[in-house]
C-alpha cells in the first residue's frame, strides 16, 4: 500500500467516526457555546494525549505479530465487523434524529483537557473502535513503513479531530445546533454508507 492510499483510508474512516455523535462531541456543543472554538481545540488535545498513547502501545504489540496470517485474519475480520455495525448505527441515528433535538446547556469552562481525557479513555465504544477498526489501521501502517508507517497514519488520522471539534464549538457559540443541522445528518448518512464500505472491503480483504 502506497502513502496516499493508506492517507485516505485513514481519512475516510476517521472522518466517519469522528462525525459520530458521542460524549466528547457533546461536552464540545456545550462548553462552546460559551468558549467558542478553543474549547474544541482543547477538548481535541485531552483527547490526543490518551488517543496517541492507545494507539502507540497496540503499535508497539502488535509489531510482533503483524506477520501472523491469523492475527491479520482475525484483526480484519473484527474490524470490519465493527465498522459494518457503526456504519449502520450511524446511519440509523441520522435518520431516527430528524425530528430531534439535543439541547445542550453552558457549563463552567474548567479543567476542559481532564475533560477530553476523560471523555476518551472512559469511552468504551472509543476503546472497542482501536482494539477493532483501528488495529487494522494499524497493521496497515505497520507494513506501510514500521512504526514511522504508524506516525504517519496518526498524523492523518488526528488533525480532523481538531478540525471537527473546534467547528463544532464554534457553530454552537454561533447558536446553531449542529446535530439538528440537514447537512449534518446527510453527512451521517454518508459516511455510516463509508464505514459499511470499509467494514465490508476489511471482511473480504482479511478471508
Amino acid at each position: 500500500m502506497d502513502a496516499f492510499t493508506l492517507a485516505v483510508t485513514v481519512i475516510l474512516v476517521t472522518l466517519s467516526g469522528a462525525l459520530a455523535p458521542g460524549p466528547l462531541f457533546f461536552a464540545t456543543l456545550s462548553h462552546g457555546t460559551r468558549s467558542g472554538a478553543k474549547s474544541g481545540l482543547t477538548f481535541a488535545a485531552g483527547h490526543t494525549i490518551i488517543e496517541f498513547t492507545l494507539v502507540m502501545l497496540l503499535a508497539g504489540g502488535l509489531l510482533t505479530i503483524a506477520s501472523k496470517t491469523a492475527v491479520r485474519t482475525i484483526i480484519g475480520t473484527a474490524g470490519g465487523i465493527v465498522l459494518l455495525a457503526f456504519g449502520a448505527a450511524q446511519i440509523y441515528r441520522a435518520l431516527r434524529s430528524r425530528h430531534e433535538e439535543h439541547e445542550t446547556r453552558p457549563e463552567p469552562t474548567r479543567n476542559l483537557v481532564f475533560i477530553g481525557l476523560a471523555l476518551t479513555g472512559l469511552n468504551p465504544f472509543f476503546i472497542v473502535w482501536w482494539l477493532t477498526a483501528g488495529a487494522k489501521l494499524i497493521l496497515m501502517s505497520l507494513e506501510f513503513a514500521s512504526l514511522a508507517g504508524v506516525v504517519f497514519m496518526y498524523v492523518c488520522h488526528v488533525w480532523m479531530d481538531y478540525v471537527w471539534l473546534a467547528g463544532v464549538a464554534h457553530f454552537a457559540k454561533a447558536g446553531a445546533n449542529v446535530a439538528g443541522l440537514k447537512w449534518y445528518r446527510f453527512l451521517m448518512v454518508l459516511f455510516g454508507a463509508i464505514l459499511i464500505y470499509f467494514g465490508l472491503t476489511f471482511i473480504v480483504g482479511s478471508l
